[in-house]
């Protein structure tokens, strides 16, 4: 009962006593464990984002439609149709199919005027621009032919964007980050928690309540054998005492 109680005591008191050097000593006893952690998670997450998150770029050309409201989603709706489309695959030797290339283009009239905006989404932000333009342009070359309608006019040209339009992928990279170091040092504390060992002079003598007088310093048995050492050196109250 006496030894659970001093145990209780000794764990009240370290409990007490842990300041910021003591956790800086945890933190760099096991900081190799901290640094592969963060290694591991950073690197999953960078290798996630390049597979999944491809950077996205968008371009938008403008065309004027001289149209009322009714005519002008009918004329909007034709610039996606594949007699459109088809042209425009073939004149920039794109290798997606029309029905794919409608998917990434977008048609909206500009705050309900006889503007409209062709926007193109792409991986590559000068193919998306170049997809956008030459819409436009075979858009206005093909609608009279397609509904008797003369129209339309190239208001101005897609332009190269060369910032992304989806979400960064270094915002990813850096969850990652700081999720391993967040891991890595909570794991560090929980090792050190259920590690029960004496690391100290200070910890013994709360243990047993008695001063130290000395202690024995590490001897590894391959510098033993290098160096031949026949005396054993023994500390006591700062001195040093040989032995043979």
């Amino acid at each position: 009962m006496n030894r659970i109680y001093e145990m209780n005591n000794l764990s009240k008191r370290k409990a007490k006593d842990i300041d910021l050097k003591e956790i800086f000593l945890v933190i760099k006893r096991r900081l190799w464990l901290i640094l592969i952690l963060t290694i591991i998670t950073t690197g999953a997450s960078a290798y996630y984002s390049y597979l999944n998150n491809a950077p996205l770029y968008q371009s938008s050309s403008r065309i004027i439609i001289e149209a009322n409201p009714e005519n002008r989603n009918t004329l909007q709706v034709i610039i996606k149709d594949s007699i459109v489309l088809d042209k425009v695959v073939k004149e920039l030797g794109l290798s997606q199919s029309v029905e794919s290339l409608a998917g990434r283009i977008t048609v909206a009239s500009v705050d309900n005027s006889q503007v409209v905006s062709i926007s193109v989404t792409d991986t590559d932000p000068n193919r998306a621009a170049d997809i956008a333009n030459t819409t436009a342009k075979i858009y206005k070359q093909e609608i009279p032919t397609i509904m008797d309608f003369n129209d339309v006019r190239l208001l101005s040209d897609a332009k190269v964007n060369p910032l992304p339009i989806n979400q960064s992928q270094n915002k990813l990279i850096l969850i990652g980050f700081i999720a391993g170091l967040v891991i890595g040092i909570g794991l560090v504390f929980l090792l050190d928690s259920l590690d029960d060992s004496l690391r100290s002079e200070r910890e013994v003598e709360e243990m047993l309540g008695l001063p130290v007088l000395g202690r024995v310093p590490k001897m590894h048995k391959r510098n033993l054998k290098k160096k031949n050492i026949t005396q054993i050196e023994l500390e006591v109250g700062g001195e040093t005492i040989g032995y043979k």
